[in-house]
């Protein structure tokens, strides 16, 4: 029974530490994507799409990963939609580096302030082992909340609301990373296009989160 246990164990820590390499390397070639398309629609100079067309082409490809997650088709949406995701980011870029004469600084600033929360509480949960599952709820609340915090912002042109939606979605980001990464370690996501997914979304929140924060207080035009 003891060897039993073991073999179990052991098989478990296999699958686990086949998901988070399946993960991080998906993750890493998404990025790289992303990063991409992004320069090619700065380069091109293309509009930012809108909110309406942004919205509909990230929910219909993060439907269709969601279907064929288990298929190779999956691999083809999550290029797609992160890919999709860097054409929408590129204007942004633009934006900062047209409107702030420090705009470069703004970004790189923004990227590594990304880069450093990600790769410490990625580190954190990893090495510390800790079940943060029962943060699962609190944050999807709390993303909807700052979701529609940010549109009535939007609407309404509240910058002060708009900066705090920032500030809430830079938190909410980084808890999710927590969870996520946990999820991964514990069992809780098996599958590594979805945890991809899920990592992806939160740094390119996080990132234009920082961005619009950095602009705000930083930004020298």
């Amino acid at each position: 029974m003891k060897n039993i246990t073991l073999s179990a164990n052991e098989a478990s820590i296999l699958a686990g530490n086949k998901l988070l390499k399946n993960t991080y390397l998906l993750l890493s070639m998404t990025l790289l994507f992303s990063a991409v398309t992004a320069g090619a629609a700065m380069a091109l100079d293309l509009p930012h799409p809108g909110f309406m067309i942004t919205l509909i082409g990230y929910f219909g490809l993060l439907f269709l990963t969601t279907k064929f997650r288990n298929s190779a088709w999956g691999l083809v949406f999550v290029f797609a939609l992160t890919g999709f995701m860097g054409m929408t980011l590129g204007p942004i870029l633009n934006f900062y580096v047209k409107a702030f004469s420090n705009g470069h600084e703004l970004i790189l600033m923004a990227l590594g302030g990304t880069g450093a929360i990600f790769l410490g509480l990625s580190g954190y949960a990893l090495t510390s082992k800790k079940d943060f599952s029962f943060m699962g709820g609190f944050l999807m609340v709390g993303v909807m909340v700052a979701f529609l915090a940010g549109i009535g912002a939007m609407v309404f042109a509240i910058p002060a609301l708009s900066l705090a939606v920032s500030a809430m979605f830079v938190l909410l980001m980084s808890g999710i990373i927590l969870w996520q990464t946990s999820d991964m370690i514990h069992g809780g996501e098996t599958n590594y296009i979805m945890a991809t997914i899920n990592l992806y979304v939160s740094i390119f929140n996080l990132f234009t989160s920082l961005l619009q924060i950095l602009g705000v207080l930083g930004g020298d035009d």
